[in-house]
């Protein structure tokens, strides 16, 4: 006599399944925000101790009557972080997973040096104001990004279009010095990189899928969307600073 599976162990079959990739989802996402979160930190630290420390604030750091202008030092500390990124982006499928998280933390204490000049220029209490609705608006979005069945894939190229016409025109500014045109790039990068937040999360999400369970590709992985999620974060963060920040008198 012929036996058939019950149709009910099927489905209890594929229950466990799905749960199980959803955990190892949620699990995924949380290292991602973890790693963000502590590059964040991390960044906010180095900015603080080098933003009153004298010595170091002199050395990248020189008043002009144009204001807080880099030294040659502080130019190369500015451009380094740049050239990790794309150092971290080339290269992260053949190094090991502790290079990549120690360049990812190189990376991170870097931009807080570059972003020391922030404490000169504002408030304590404004930077910290600032940080609490960046960080809202940016749960906000990044919560909408995981959980949207919508693809985001074309938005997203038009976000990157937008970023990248975005910076033409800024060099053009450079020339230009038009204030109008300097506030417009603000708000037009503050929109694409909120978008970004949204779009980044999802691709995200479906990185995790393309892991196959491969441990170190899913940490390597993580490290690049925390990247990512940062870079979001803190230029959100920036543009809402110089629109709502107070400045130092």
């Amino acid at each position: 006599m012929t036996s058939y599976p019950d149709p009910r162990f099927a489905t209890m079959g594929r229950t466990a399944t799905a749960e199980a990739v959803d955990q190892g989802l949620r699990a995924y996402m949380l290292k991602v925000y973890n790693y963000m979160a502590s590059a964040l930190a991390l960044t906010g630290l180095v900015a603080y101790l080098v933003a009153h420390t004298p010595a170091l604030m002199q050395m990248l750091y020189a008043v002009t009557p144009r204001g807080i202008q880099p030294t040659m030092l502080g130019w190369v500390v500015m451009f380094a972080p740049l050239a990790l990124v794309f150092f971290l982006g080339f290269k992260i499928q053949s190094m090991p997973v502790r290079t990549a998280q120690t360049v990812f933390w190189v990376y991170a204490g870097l931009v807080g040096a570059s972003l020391a000049y922030i404490f000169a220029l504002y408030t304590g209490a404004s930077i910290a104001r600032v940080f609490f609705i960046t960080a809202a608006a940016f749960a906000g979005l990044s919560l909408y990004g995981y959980t949207t069945k919508r693809n985001l894939s074309a938005f997203g190229s038009f976000l990157i279009m937008g970023l990248i016409g975005g910076i033409i025109a800024m060099v053009v500014n450079i020339f230009l010095q038009s204030t109008v045109l300097d506030l417009a790039l603000s708000a037009l990068f503050l929109l694409v990189f909120a978008g970004l937040t949204a779009y980044d999360t999802q691709k995200i999400k479906s990185m995790y899928y393309a892991t196959g369970g491969n441990a170190e590709y899913t940490e390597k992985t993580a490290v690049m969307g925390a990247l990512a999620l940062y870079l979001d974060f803190l230029n959100m963060f920036l543009i809402m600073l110089r629109f709502m920040g107070n400045r130092n008198q």
